[in-house]
């Protein structure tokens, strides 16, 4: 009798089941593989359904949102007890509302502009102020590079610039130690290139309060009311930056003396006018807020931007004398190289009735004469030159002589 551990037949079997093992193994594993491929499917299934989920319900909401109906602006005139106010709507009649538990108390102030619901006009909710970007943007961010060692021949006029704006800012109490009130605006006046713009950069570069800057021009708008609502914010940005320093350049283009026989474009002049009339008499206390203006044309400026207690000084800037024109000289060519021969004082001497701007003007002339012929020095024959450049287009003077034999 054989043995069964040597039988052929046996061992095949063996084999089979072997082979059949290692099939059934590698199908589980692919099985296996093919399981976690759908897990991970499933999972990935269910994150898109829950993101879905919350997009359909934003897009609801929001849906619900615009279906709600508009609510109607009005504005706090009183708080009553209760959670009650007194408001008025953009609709004209004023009524006695419920404002809403959501809403803090210490935010409902008179003058607040709300939201109101469109039936029950309860306040609903507290409108942010307006701001116009346009009032927002006369902010000077930056401080300007001119200082008062830059603007030469005005001492008299820095020094009376400093006491009316930088002293009150500066050193307030000496203002309570002798009992007065620290005045509120000064007025430059003078022809145009004479320095006005200069001095006010310089104060703004000297003190550290915000510095806002406005053409005069800039106030005057399209529409009624319109230049009247950027006085009023122009303030109120002034008053809520204070220390500040409001500086109106070009004044008379909305201080012009008002005319009874005006036109309607006229007329909304006059009214922004007004506006700043208010603001300056200090009806609301204007705190440490300084105005500056500056004008070329005093003789047509309205009598009573001119009074005291809206300017409290105004101060001249003229012409450059010839010991200021000499200054003026030095300061433009500062950063020149000039060659040993120039004679300031020769060059002021025949400049009488240039404006600081002229002066500027010669002294960029003359260098451009140099650069023209490829020279590095600007030489006195290039100040010559310039000057009978800049005296032929003044329309303040003509040439009275040749550049020749000015500097012979």
């Amino acid at each position: 009798m054989s043995d069964a551990s040597t039988d052929p037949e046996l061992d095949d079997f063996s084999k089979y089941l072997l082979d059949r093992v290692r099939q059934l193994e590698e199908k589980n594993l692919r099985l296996w593989e093919d399981y976690r491929k759908i897990e991970s499917e499933r999972r990935l299934a269910e994150n898109q359904k829950i993101q879905y989920e919350r997009e359909t319900r934003k897009l609801k909401s929001e849906l619900e949102r615009l279906k709600g109906p508009p609510l109607v602006v009005g504005t706090i005139l009183d708080v009553l007890e209760n959670e009650k106010v007194i408001i008025k709507s953009s609709t004209g009649p004023k009524f006695v509302v419920n404002a809403s538990q959501f809403i803090e108390g210490s935010s409902l102030l008179p003058g607040t502009r709300v939201a109101l619901n469109q039936q029950t006009l309860a306040v609903v909710d507290v409108l942010s102020p307006p701001k116009d970007p346009t009032v927002y943007g006369m902010e000077i961010i930056e401080s300007p590079s001119v200082d008062y060692d830059q603007i030469g021949g005005l001492e008299a006029q820095i020094q009376e610039l400093k006491e009316i704006v930088e002293l009150p800012l500066i050193n307030p109490d000496i203002f309570v130690k002798v009992g007065i009130k620290p005045p509120k605006g000064v007025l430059l006046y003078g022809p145009p290139g004479s320095g006005k713009t200069l001095m006010a950069k310089a104060v703004a570069k000297r003190t550290e309060a915000t510095f806002i800057r406005i053409v005069g021009s800039e106030l005057i708008q399209k529409y009624i009311g319109e230049g009247s609502r950027l006085v009023r914010e122009l303030f109120e940005m002034a008053r809520e930056k204070s220390p500040s320093i409001i500086f109106i350049d070009e004044l008379d283009a909305i201080g012009a003396k008002r005319l009874e026989s005006a036109t309607s474009g006229d007329r909304e002049v006059q009214r922004t006018l007004m506006q700043l009339l208010a603001e300056m008499d200090g009806f609301d206390l204007r705190g440490d807020v300084k105005i500056i203006a500056a004008t070329n044309r005093p003789d047509i400026l309205d009598l009573a931007l001119l009074r005291p207690g809206r300017f409290d000084r105004m101060i001249e800037v003229p012409l450059p004398s010839l010991e200021a024109r000499v200054e003026i000289l030095k300061i433009h060519t500062k950063d020149m190289n000039i060659a040993d021969e120039i004679d300031f004082r020769q060059i002021a001497s025949v400049t009488d009735g240039l404006s600081g701007a002229d002066l500027s003007a010669i002294a960029m002339e003359a260098g451009m004469f140099a650069i023209r012929e490829n020279r590095d020095a600007v030489t006195m024959s290039d100040f010559d030159r310039a000057v009978k450049k800049v005296l032929t287009n003044s329309p303040k003077m003509e040439p009275s002589s040749e550049p020749g034999e000015m500097f012979a």
